[in-house]
């Protein structure tokens, strides 16, 4: 549940201060296993760079989720998972999830299982996911931390790290799996046999890492990949002393692998007391009268409040949730609102959802005509990382006193730091799922268009030239992310459009602008349908009208590396083989115009630039398999211009790239360019059309390529030679029966 006396003096880095000791102790156990090197236990925290509020010890007033037990609940449950931690790997599993629904308490019994083995010097580690948070909701550190930890929490394990580091340079920068295999399995392992550990286990039960919030990682991918991959260890090894202690909420992503017969599985909801909610709200209400005067007044005049029928009603109305109870009380005594009594705002509280919508809207409500109010909002809940009061109040424009306004209202369901640069957090991450869910939200949505806004005022604070503040640090980390979200938006909203992705692609991969006409004009679609396009990406695009010549241009080359980035663009990524498809287009614009004796417009003018331009990148940033395989996959129909673009193509590939970007697989290239060639000149029934023109540019085309005296020296055998003789003849075919068309109609 979350906790209603929040820690005041929670040290920081505990489990990272023991490691000022690990040198001495390291060195002893040298002395008695001569085979392992001591460590300087500084500088593995520098080389692995853990994140150090990421564990149970951290400070929860800014580092949240802010959740701890209450005196004299959660005993059952807690004693259920002791239980398992301590009996013998023959008779449970390595692995117990416990998952519920928001609020139910996850965090608070994954605080007090961790503080637990500390104190039985049995805690391995421990990681607190929280979405937003940078770090602490990705998996990039979480194998580089547990390895810290486990250092700290086993000395003699410290060795063994600092070994696979240097054995391995890569290590740091390799996948999680690896990451997680050298860094914490293998050397829990390497000591689990050691006198004292063996002792332990034998004597008290595995040692235990404990994962709380495994929903709130943004990796999803990753996230499997650590599942699969520890539940794999134990199969190879199910006799190590190591327990996993995991929370979460049911996603389909995480159940799908935690449920096998490898996990315990436990249901909180199946865990959750009344009794617990009882206590809680009892021992709640009795302090809050200690402290209030206008209870006291109350009571004196009508008796002792909240009644046992009222207490009752309200502790049955909140079910088993703790965070609903915990936000529930601090909306019935919030000494912010002015307008009525804490006695006026019991009777409110009872018709409130359970789900925690009709408390947030309540809550919200309170401070929604305050000037500013929508756009505070909408930040706390699109932010990647939590800024403190003056940074909300330097990104946005405004000052800390009209933040404060704002906020100060809001702190049943949000935590407000005692000064202006501690963070400003949610009570709880549902909130945030309220706030961008127009559905449930309404008129308090935060809409994803607002993250053009935050761009927009990240880059204002860099043209305000303000370093060294709240606002800065947050741009230099998450401007691009904020641009990214923005686009992401923008295109969901003209996906659907006709011709999209292809006037997406000419306007931002072309290489040089071109107006809505010439766009028209290279794709071959209607003008009206470029402009419907361009008008739905105005936040996007500076664009004229459709009648002026001036260029479509992007606003800010960002939006290029959006594309290009699957992880980001997802739905949207353009893979590097558009490259291909532009100047396969490119060739047979230029193509058409020249066999048609079509008058040239601008855009073709700059073809033949943009051609040669993409063939390059297509060539330098597209894998030899990759290039094969989009060839092949160019037209619907092998035609003419199929045919000469792959001669062009491959022949620029064989002569005309640098060394290190040519084919490995020569002889199927080159057999494929003079193959290529051969049909394209079979292929078109009026070829003196063409001859010529094409011939001198291929002529051109040739002598810039060969200049560079590229040779190949093939072993072939005898089919192969035949193959190539039967080619080259039907090219020499085909250009005779040309010439002889040619001279006969003179």
């Amino acid at each position: 549940m979350n906790n209603v006396e929040y820690a005041e003096n929670a040290n920081l880095g505990n489990i990272y201060g023991t490691l000022n000791q690990v040198s001495d102790r390291s060195d002893a156990a040298a002395g008695n296993q001569q085979h392992v090197e001591p460590i300087d236990p500084t500088n593995l925290i520098q080389v692995l760079r853990p994140i150090l509020d990421a564990s149970h010890t951290r400070n929860r007033e800014i580092s949240p989720p802010n959740s701890a037990c209450f005196p004299g609940t959660r005993t059952d449950v807690i004693r259920m998972i002791v239980n398992w931690v301590d009996s013998t790997l023959l008779r449970n599993t390595h692995v117990l999830w416990l998952y519920g629904f928001v609020g139910c308490g996850k965090s608070a019994i994954a605080l007090a299982i961790a503080l637990n083995f500390e104190r039985r010097k049995r805690l391995v580690g421990s990681f607190f996911f929280f979405r937003n948070t940078g770090d602490r909701s990705r998996m990039t550190r979480f194998a580089t931390t547990l390895a810290c930890q486990l250092a700290a929490a086993i000395p003699e394990a410290a060795p063994f790290i600092k070994k696979a580091v240097k054995e391995e340079p890569g290590l740091l920068q390799s996948n999680l799996v690896a990451q997680l295999r050298c860094l914490v399995y293998e050397p829990f392992k390497a000591v689990a046999k050691r006198v004292r550990l063996l002792k332990t286990f034998l004597l008290k039960g595995p040692f235990l890492i404990v994962i709380d919030g495994l929903d709130e990682c943004e990796d999803r991918k990753d996230m499997v990949a650590f599942i699969d991959d520890m539940l794999e260890f134990f199969k190879e090894h199910p006799l190590v002393p190591l327990r996993f202690f995991i929370t979460s909420r049911v996603e389909q992503h995480i159940q799908s692998h935690l449920k096998n017969g490898q996990v315990r599985l436990e249901n909180l909801i199946n865990h959750c007391s009344r009794d617990d909610i009882d206590t809680f709200m009892k021992t709640c209400f009795e302090a809050e009268k200690e402290r209030n005067p206008i209870i006291n007044s109350y009571i004196q005049k009508h008796g002792d409040w909240p009644t046992k029928k009222d207490k009752d009603l309200l502790v049955d109305h909140i079910g088993g949730s703790f965070i609903f109870a915990s936000a529930l009380f601090k909306y019935i005594v919030d000494p912010t609102d002015n307008q009525s009594t804490p006695m006026d705002r019991l009777p409110h509280t009872l018709n409130m959802n359970p789900g925690l919508d009709t408390l947030y809207a309540r809550t919200l409500s309170r401070s929604q005509d305050i000037p500013h109010f929508s756009n505070i909002i909408s930040t706390l809940a699109l932010l990647f990382e939590p800024l403190p009061i003056v940074g909300f109040a330097e990104l946005l424009g405004i000052e800390s006193f009209e933040v404060v306004r704002v906020l100060v209202n809001l702190q049943a369901i949000i935590h407000i730091p005692g000064t202006d640069d501690l963070p400003v957090t949610m009570c709880h991450t549902s909130l945030r799922d309220f706030l961008t869910t127009e559905s449930r939200s309404g008129r308090f949505f935060a809409p994803p268009s607002f993250h053009a806004y935050l761009a927009d005022r990240c880059r204002n604070t860099e043209k305000e030239q303000r370093s060294g503040t709240a606002a800065a640090s947050y741009r230099v980390d998450h401007f691009e992310k904020h641009l990214d979200a923005a686009y992401a938006r923008i295109l969901a909203m003209s996906h659907n459009l006709p011709h999209f992705s292809d006037i997406i692609l000419t306007i931002t991969f072309l290489g040089r602008p071109l107006s809505i006409v010439g766009i028209a004009d290279h794709l071959g679609i209607k003008a009206s349908d470029v402009s419907q396009v361009v008008a739905s990406l105005r936040e996007l695009i500076d664009s004229p009208g459709i009648d002026e010549d001036e260029p479509v241009i992007i606003r800010h080359t960002s939006l290029r590396d959006f594309l290009v980035s699957k992880t980001w663009s997802s739905t949207f990524f353009v893979s590097p083989s558009y490259h291909l498809k532009l100047s396969y287009h490119c060739f047979s614009l230029i193509l058409e115009r020249w066999l048609n004796d079509i008058p040239s417009s601008p855009f073709p003018r700059d073809a033949e630039w943009t051609y040669n331009r993409h063939l390059i990148q297509s060539l330098k940033t597209n894998s030899e398999q990759s290039i094969l395989a989009e060839l092949k996959q160019l037209p619907p129909d092998q035609n003419l211009s199929y045919h000469l673009y792959l001669f062009t193509f491959i022949f620029f590939w064989l002569f005309g790239i640098s060394p290190d970007h040519r084919p490995q697989q020569v002889w199927f290239a080159l057999t494929k360019c003079i193959e290529s060639l051969a049909l394209g000149l079979e292929s078109d029934p009026a070829p003196d059309r063409w001859l010529q023109a094409r011939l001198f540019w291929f002529a051109r085309l040739s002598f810039l390529v060969m200049s560079g005296g590229h040779v190949y020296r093939l072993k072939i055998h005898q089919e192969q030679a035949t193959t190539l003789q039967r080619d080259v003849g039907r090219i020499g075919k085909a250009i005779r029966e040309k010439v002889f068309m040619g001279f006969s109609r003179l």
